[in-house]
């Protein structure tokens, strides 16, 4: 049983034992591993702080992109109306475009036409005028084929002029 209960000479040398090893640890590894320990506590602060301003970094840069794509559906929506506009406007303008050219040579055709009309016309008084002054001679040539006759028909001219004037 001896092993069991210490012996005072073996308590007195194993205090002395351990507090040199108690100095010596304190001396000179404690430091160490406090400022080892002190080290890590702040690299982790730093790398917690660090993560939440990334986060706060990446939602504020979330922020600004979801900004920027409602402002680039705006500007597309601005755009596709703009284009509508334009589109709306170019139909819009060629249609005038095209009922002023349809309404010009509409009234073109009817200059042309009116001019062929009286072209025509003045073609057809031309013949029958001719047709009148033929048979007008034929009729005088066959009725005026006497001498007498047609000093009589040259009296009665003069004296219708006379009367005219």
């Amino acid at each position: 049983m001896s092993l069991l209960t210490p012996n005072g000479g073996l308590v007195f040398w194993m205090l002395i034992a351990f507090g040199i090893v108690f100095f010596i640890l304190a001396k000179f590894a404690w430091p160490v591993i406090t400022g080892a320990a002190e080290k890590r506590t702040n690299f982790i602060n730093n790398s917690i702080e660090s993560a939440k301003e990334a986060n706060r970094k990446l939602a504020d840069i979330k922020v600004e992109a979801d900004g920027i794509i409602a402002d680039a559906y705006e500007q597309r929506t601005q755009i596709m109306k703009e284009t509508a506009e334009s589109r709306d406007k170019i139909i819009s303008d060629a249609k005038d475009k095209a009922s002023t050219e349809a309404r010009k040579i509409i009234e073109d055709a009817n200059v042309q036409i009116e001019r062929q009309k009286q072209e025509v016309m003045d073609g057809y008084r031309k013949e029958v005028s001719e047709a009148a002054v033929q048979i007008a001679e034929k009729i005088l040539r066959r009725e005026l084929s006497k001498d007498g006759e047609q000093m009589a028909l040259i009296n009665s001219m003069l004296d219708e002029l006379n009367k005219e004037q």
